[in-house]
């Protein structure tokens, strides 16, 4: 299983754990029984070898326990409180046993790992790296960096590390359709306080 890490989710060496992180909770979120070979592509597309993915390797208990990790990321991630966050990834790396140790496995270069060891369970490793990629990027940013967007009727989780002002949108496209129905707000209320 590859790992991370780098401040704020930067990628070594390929790995972008907040990239990986969301997009595992969002899949997961808007598919809860997502199959096994579709979250296996979505490993493989953020760096886990053919080997890791075989049927035996991942096998269906390990893509369940994964789903049910990835639904906790996802809950963690539409937190909005610094410190109930901060609190939720303290107890996420102490339930994952995070010790930090340096991993070389499937190709891969030297790497941080801070599971339980190579043999890790995927929820395991899942939520013990998640977990720490979370911590780095609170620490970095002194805020939450990520959450839910705020456009109505969408719940897609996002993450914000990017330059600029804090983030409420996953997307542009959704930054954009609220900014149009605010102004046709304004418009309607301007035109009916004419009225009266």
């Amino acid at each position: 299983m590859g790992d991370m890490t780098g401040i704020g989710g930067a990628a070594q060496h390929g790995f972008r754990p907040m990239d990986r992180l969301i997009d595992l909770a969002n899949a997961v979120r808007s598919a809860p029984g997502l199959p096994r070979t579709a979250l296996a592509e979505l490993l493989a597309r953020h760096g886990e070898g053919p080997d890791d993915l075989t049927d035996e390797a991942f096998s269906q208990h390990d893509a369940d326990d994964l789903r049910g990790a990835a639904a906790r990321i996802a809950h963690l991630l539409a937190e909005t409180d610094i410190d109930r966050a901060a609190l939720a990834i303290n107890a996420l790396l102490a339930e994952c046993g995070a010790r930090p140790h340096l991993s070389r496995h499937g190709g891969h270069p030297w790497h941080l790992h801070v599971d339980r060891g190579d043999d890790a369970s995927w929820a395991g490793w899942f939520l013990a790296s998640s977990a720490l990629a979370l911590a780095q990027v609170l620490t970095e940013y002194g805020r939450i960096p990520w959450g839910e967007c705020a456009a109505s009727g969408c719940r897609t989780l996002y993450s914000g590390t990017g330059p600029g002002s804090a983030r409420r949108y996953c997307s542009a496209t959704c930054a954009s359709r609220e900014r149009v129905a605010a102004h046709r707000r304004r418009k309607r209320q301007e035109a009916a306080g004419r009225e009266t």
